[in-house]
């Protein structure tokens, strides 16, 4: 993020090589990061500045993509951090429970031996009845919601306490955009993160009432009653984790993108210039 500030500092224009391709562009790059410092010293200053400016322009794309991809990598290992966690503490759980493994067994030796049979007639047997597979269900149901509930608890505590310090200098880093009003919800969820990530949380541990706070298309339903207590208030931890993946996904699908970026770019930038005159020819 240093880095980033630094080139952009020099205040290179979006599109000063809007009229030469690509290619050209990384031969320069390539030539530039391969001169010793004091080469370009002896060069005419038309090459000169050239050469430099090409440099420091594909290098501030190149750390803007670096720090999307970094984005995405932490979303990713926070929550992969957070199962991990919770499956070694319920691993160990699961296994004190006696005869689970052998009546499984039992039940798919009696489906494979009897692939046309009724369940009733089959499995149950194996089981002890109806009611033990009942209460199996039951049970599996309750090990998946404690185990969702616990996920999210370590997800909130690990956040807090040292992921989201990093949140508030990202996001002042990239700048988004977005072309599609399906993703305006998550836009406006980020532009929400970004005005209360000044306000530590002892101040609040609820975003204000008056607020409007995005919860269509952000918030997923497995989280809703970690985010909204039964009084109608958002809480802002779970919040945020839930506006990181959204716009992970989001990014991820070229709906979000990024000033300033070249893989994470606007999308419409990929389309030849002429694709709205010569939609056929480009589709053929």
């Amino acid at each position: 993020m240093n880095k980033l500030e630094r080139v952009r500092r020099l205040e290179l224009p979006a599109d000063l090589f809007a009229d030469v391709s690509e290619k050209l562009v990384d031969a320069w790059r390539a030539r530039a990061s391969k001169e010793y410092p004091a080469n370009p010293e002896r060069m005419k200053s038309t090459r000169r500045l050239t050469l430099l400016a090409t440099l420091c322009h594909v290098r501030q794309t190149e750390i803007t993509d670096s720090l999307v991809d970094l984005f995405i990598q932490l979303v990713l290992k926070i929550n992969t951090r957070a199962e991990r966690k919770v499956e070694k503490e319920l691993g160990a759980e699961l296994k004190k429970v006696r005869g689970k493994e052998a009546m499984l067994l039992r039940v798919a030796e009696a489906a494979l031996s009897e692939p046309s049979g009724t369940v009733r007639r089959v499995i149950f047997p194996m089981v002890g009845g109806e009611k033990t597979l009942k209460a199996l269900a039951a049970e599996a149901a309750a090990n998946e919601a404690r185990y969702k509930a616990r996920v999210r608890t370590v997800l909130r505590s690990s956040y807090s306490a040292h992921w989201r310090r990093m949140l508030s200098p990202l996001l002042k880093a990239l700048e988004l955009k977005c072309n599609n009003t399906a993703y305006r919800p998550v836009m406006n969820a980020v532009d929400l993160l970004k005005r209360y990530l000044e306000q530590p949380l002892k101040e609040g541990a609820f975003f204000d009432p008056a607020e409007t706070v995005p919860l269509e298309g952000v918030v997923s339903e497995q989280w809703r009653a970690a985010v909204v207590d039964d009084k109608g208030r958002v809480e802002r931890i779970p919040y945020e984790l839930c506006v990181l993946v959204s716009l992970r996904d989001a990014l991820r699908r070229r709906e979000i993108w990024v000033v300033g970026a070249n893989r994470w770019r606007n999308p419409e930038d990929d389309l030849p210039a002429d694709f709205e005159d010569n939609r056929d020819v480009h589709y053929a």
